[in-house]
């Protein structure tokens, strides 16, 4: 792949991340209750990595949105050791607060690694998918691409996370797969309403860039940085 220079990438990159990091932070510890739906907080969220990751794909090709994946994947992994480090320090004496802060940021090891796991795999067959239908459309309904790898991309996402990390730990695998299944609908369908926001994006990335990258002798291979 030709070396270029982008005006927004490394943006979209680090928007990426951090969207990655709160919703896995902030969001992943509360649970949340609307109406007859209860979900983990962080699903509102979370989605919003995948839109991020269409519009690296469809705009700059699988590549380089590799290379972003690889990014948040490094960032999930420091921040899971950074946050069991600081709270495994004793606290100060006086401090009264260390309770509150094992329930907040003291996950599992078996959540944390579910989490990072479900991550890469599902990002990478997200983009995956999308690249390759950008081609077997020759480009157009850009709408059946991104809601299209969401769909396989979630589906991957959550059948990786939810067995691995709360099966025979709830002690009724029932609602392990009944909120599996809702989280996974509302996941999405956050990328059918945001649907007009993710062309907003891709049109205006693909012309102030000047790139619209297909990926017809690209290596899919996950395991690699090369652009």
């Amino acid at each position: 792949m030709t070396q270029r220079s982008y005006k927004y990438y490394d943006l979209v990159m680090a928007s990426f991340v951090t969207v990655l990091l709160c919703a896995n932070v902030i969001g992943a510890a509360k649970p949340a209750h609307i109406g007859s739906f209860t979900f983990g907080a962080g699903v509102l969220f979370f989605p919003i990595s995948y839109i991020f990751g269409d519009v690296l794909t469809e705009v700059y090709g699988y590549a380089r949105a590799r290379k972003v994946v690889w990014a948040g994947f490094a960032a999930m992994i420091f921040a899971s050791i950074m946050s069991t480090v600081i709270v495994k320090l004793p606290p100060a004496p006086g401090w009264p607060h260390q309770a509150a802060y094992e329930t907040v940021f003291g996950s599992t090891p078996r959540i944390v690694l579910a989490s990072i796991g479900a991550f890469f795999c599902g990002e990478f067959a997200n983009s995956f998918v999308l690249a390759k239908m950008k081609i077997l459309t020759s480009g157009k309904f850009l709408w059946v691409r991104t809601i299209g790898s969401t769909i396989v991309g979630e589906a991957v996402d959550s059948l990786i996370f939810y067995p691995l990390a709360f099966y025979g730990a709830w002690g009724n695998n029932s609602l392990v797969l009944q909120v599996m299944v809702t989280n996974y609908l509302l996941k999405t369908g956050w990328e059918v309403v945001v649907t007009p926001f993710t062309y907003l994006a891709v049109n205006f990335l693909k012309r102030v860039e000047h790139e619209d990258y297909y990926d017809r002798d690209t290596d899919f291979t996950p395991f690699s940085l090369k652009t």
